[in-house]
């Protein structure tokens, strides 16, 4: 089935509209209340994340839930819809086309990553009058674009649902920076009954036209803050009464990226954040830092965070402050199945403005898709991670990230042709069977 117009055009416009108001993991109301609205109007049906989500398993939630819905409902969001989300935002939509199948799940992360958008006429967000609103806060990634993919995804499906069998879910995920709402999906079971999973992500550093219908070779991640406390004391008349934070946090970082590497594999280590002190002639009783370690393996993984702490540690103790840790977000590594990535090449084939294929590409980077892509697996189910490549005006996380919008259709027509081969009411292709 082609594409409509109007459909793009729409998917454009959602796309502009989630990157104007973005909004930090676990503080995404407005963008669950929007993508519940679009879904249950068009005869999805919607279950709320706090409807499955154990708080035990949440990490890193960091947001006050009251504040944030007024934010939303001053930005747009309706009130009623806020109203049933409770304090866990994302949701699962299910499409059950009544006939007996195989259940395909799809996820479509939704949150921004914390940083200040660039604000001048180079800009195309800002020339265009959709960059950010929300101080500190931004569409970096690309998550505004899977939103709008999701949605228009569900469209499709919705106009094809008399020529599929079986189910098929939508996850709208909360959370991935930071890698914490991945996890908490997984382990809610959302997808234990699925035959087949996948993730998309625009960009990674490839041309719009391209795709890829498996990626693997994630890194391990583990996210954590150290608060290092001090004693405050007057930095010209008794500055030996102080105990300074900020020189044991400073000392940390440094350390930190001089852990040595391992003959092992990768790893890597970033203290993205250091806050301290109270005022220039006050020793520095406190410190906050936000680290992220990562490794290709779980060995790899444990080796720098065990390393990382023990840098926190020594400079804490060589400083004589207290420090404590606290972990905030946790991925895992996972491999795509190289049978569903064909089936996604397949897919990718007869799609407009496709100039590329590759089955498999290996990505240096983290995403706590993995969580899902494994619970899949272990449960009988096959996964893959797709790569929709998309030109960027400047990197991932980059203050002037952009992304060439005409990648959106691409994306869609893939996974639409991906849902009609695994869901089409004509069986099971034969790629799955060999």
């Amino acid at each position: 089935m082609a594409i409509p117009q109007n459909i793009k055009d729409e998917m454009k416009a959602r796309r502009r509209d989630f990157h104007k108001y973005p909004e930090s993991g676990w503080a995404e109301f407005r963008t669950t209340a929007i993508a519940a609205e679009i879904l249950e109007k068009i005869g999805w049906k919607v279950r709320f994340a706090k409807d499955f989500i154990d708080p035990d398993e949440v990490m890193g939630y960091n947001v006050v839930p009251q504040k944030e819905r007024t934010r939303a409902i001053s930005q747009g969001a309706d009130k009623k819809t806020l109203a049933k989300i409770g304090a866990y935002t994302g949701l699962a939509a299910t499409l059950d086309t009544g006939r007996k199948g195989p259940v395909t799940v799809f996820r479509f992360d939704i949150d921004c990553v914390e940083t200040e958008e660039a604000h001048d006429a180079e800009h195309l967000p800002e020339r265009e009058g959709f960059s950010s609103v929300n101080p500190g806060w931004m569409h970096a990634c690309g998550h505004d674009g899977h939103a709008a993919v999701g949605l228009a995804l569900a469209e499709m499906l919705m106009r094809k649902k008399d020529g599929l069998r079986g189910k098929i879910r939508l996850l709208f995920q909360p959370a991935e920076e930071g890698v914490r709402g991945g996890y908490a999906m997984a382990m809610a079971g959302v997808a234990d009954d699925a035959d087949y999973f996948i993730a998309m992500h625009l960009g990674l550093g490839k041309p719009t036209g391209s795709v890829s219908g498996g990626t693997g070779g994630f890194l391990c991640s583990t996210k954590f803050d150290a608060d290092f406390r001090g004693i405050g004391a007057h930095a010209g008349g008794e500055p030996e009464r102080g105990k300074n934070a900020l020189l044991a946090a400073a000392a940390a970082a440094v350390n930190m990226h001089a852990i040595s590497p391992h003959s092992g594999g990768a790893t890597r280590v970033n203290v993205g954040v250091l806050n301290a002190g109270e005022g220039r002639n006050v020793v520095p009783p406190n410190a906050h830092m936000k680290i992220e370690t990562r490794g290709e393996s779980a060995e790899l993984a444990a080796y720098v965070y065990a390393k990382a702490k023990e840098v926190i540690y020594g400079a804490a103790q060589m400083y004589d402050v207290d420090v404590s840790i606290s972990k905030q977000g946790e991925t895992i590594t996972a491999e795509s199945d190289r049978k569903l990535a064909a089936l996604i090449m397949s897919a990718a084939e007869g799609a407009e403005g496709v100039t590329l294929l590759e089955e498999y590409r290996s990505m240096a980077g983290s995403d706590d898709a993995c969580w899902l892509m494994r619970r899949v697996q272990e449960h009988g189910g096959l996964a893959a991670y797709v790569g929709i490549g998309a030109s960027t005006a400047a990197g991932h996380h980059n203050n002037r990230f952009d992304f060439d919008e005409e990648a959106m259709p691409i994306a869609l027509e893939v996974l639409l042709n991906s849902a009609t081969l695994l869901n089409g009411t004509g069986g099971t292709p034969a790629v799955l069977d060999n």
